[in-house]
């Protein structure tokens, strides 16, 4: 069928579903919509969502295609461009949602998602030309827990029309998505503000994270924050197995991109489906169990040494006298006694050679006699497990600003307990 633009309508048409269609058939079995604007035919192209952990498809999100008058494909983003007011875009916007919905039931898929981009436009100006997904919806008989609403992550001028059009689509039932989260407009205030399912990490993460590695281990921190303020994490633009490799390590719950599957306009025959998780996932485990391995076989030397550091404490040496085998290593930072009340005791031992490569910028927080560590993972995992060694994995120190990995053991003199603590620079890492 076809659903074009009549010609006569205008702003004053401001109307529900009852916008001027004219309607044709355009495909023999009378299933699928393309849409009229602008001489251009428009298309619905899906591109399919993953869950990494079921290893399947979830959801599809829906795109808009448009050909010329000769045929040919254009890009999809001077599409928008000719919009040539309020009433264009929202019919634009309108009519692509028409057609998306209705070739997305005519694929016969009964349970995943169909993800839906709604233009600023229409959070800014749509509620001006009357009610119209609710009604959508009803006609089509499509159940709104069904539908990922998309935002786009970029500036909007009333954030108060914002969140009431947010607001609606969550009243129909809609899950909403943040798109593009990490271009240059994203700021976590809209995370907290619009409560979002779904996060759509922009493909500039992944673009930075392939050449950074820094970007990279940063990738997964990211995941958890947004983890913790209650969204799910979808990382589009994957275009190659390493990719798809950083993703499966970032923690995320879905990936979109080519590597996965490209967009496919041709609605009638089912595409082919993304077969590689299998050996994507023994990759990663592969990889996960030997970098462990290495892990473990470099700080193996240092638990050793740590251990003898303790027992001699234990039998009464001085902090200063007892650490003087660990400092031959050269990676050794420093060491430190903390109390299980979390204060320090006494002052910091510190390897000459950290004096000698030591960022003079951060020498405010280097003297930590008295400080406070209560909050430290690696304080508290030593509490929990007396007289057993903790290893932390890398971490931001306070002390120098440096990245570093901390051994940590809580013993006992008498009935007096605390932790013995050495800081070990990521250069053996």
């Amino acid at each position: 069928m076809n659903i074009e633009k009549n010609d006569q309508s205008s702003e004053k048409d401001k109307g529900t579903l009852n916008l001027p269609f004219i309607m044709e058939s355009a495909d023999k079995n009378n299933k699928f919509l393309t849409g009229k604007i602008y001489d251009l035919r428009l298309y619905t192209a899906l591109q399919p969502i993953y869950s990494v952990a079921h290893k399947r498809v979830v959801g599809y999100e829906a795109l808009v295609r448009a050909k010329n008058r000769d045929n040919e494909f254009i890009n999809p983003s001077s599409l928008f461009n000719m919009s040539r007011s309020s009433w264009d875009q929202i019919f634009l916007d309108r009519l692509c949602r028409y057609i998306h919905i209705n070739n997305f039931l005519a694929i016969d898929d009964p349970l995943n998602w169909l993800f839906l981009n709604v233009s600023p436009q229409t959070i800014l100006n749509g509620k001006a030309y009357g009610s119209y997904f609710k009604e959508l919806l009803e006609l089509f008989n499509f159940p709104a827990h069904r539908i990922v609403i998309e935002v786009v992550e970029q500036p909007i001028e009333d954030n108060r029309l914002l969140i009431e059009t947010i607001n609606y689509y969550k009243s129909l039932g809609c899950l909403i998505a943040i798109d593009d989260f990490g271009s240059g407009h994203s700021n976590f205030d809209r995370i907290w503000t619009i409560k979002p399912d779904i996060v759509k990490l922009d493909r500039s993460f992944i673009v930075r994270a392939s050449g950074e590695d820094r970007v990279r281990e940063m990738l997964s921190g990211i995941v958890s924050l947004l983890h913790q303020a209650g969204s799910l994490v979808l990382l589009e633009g994957i275009e190659t197995m390493d990719q798809a490799m950083m993703a499966v390590e970032s923690d995320v719950d879905f990936v979109q991109g080519f590597y996965f599957n490209r967009p496919f306009t041709n609605l009638t025959s089912p595409f082919k489906q993304f077969k590689d998780f299998d050996s994507l996932f023994e990759k990663y485990k592969a990889i996960s169990i030997s970098e462990n391995q290495q892990f473990q076989e470099m700080i193996k030397n240092y638990k050793i040494i740590f251990t003898e550091v303790v027992e001699k404490i234990k039998n009464g040496e001085s902090l200063k006298k007892a650490s003087k085998r660990l400092f031959l290593e050269r990676s050794v930072i420093r060491c430190y006694q903390i109390g299980t009340d979390g204060i320090q005791i006494g002052s910091t031992i510190v390897s000459k050679l950290y004096h000698v490569i030591n960022d003079k910028r951060f020498k405010p927080i280097e003297d930590a006699k008295n400080a406070d560590w209560f909050r430290r993972h690696y304080l508290k995992r030593a509490i929990l497990h007396p007289e057993q060694l903790q290893v932390t994995r890398p971490y931001l120190s306070i002390t120098g600003a440096h990245m570093c990995i901390t051994l940590s053991m809580q013993f006992s003199i008498g009935s007096n307990s605390s932790v013995l603590c050495c800081d070990i620079g990521i250069p053996i890492l």
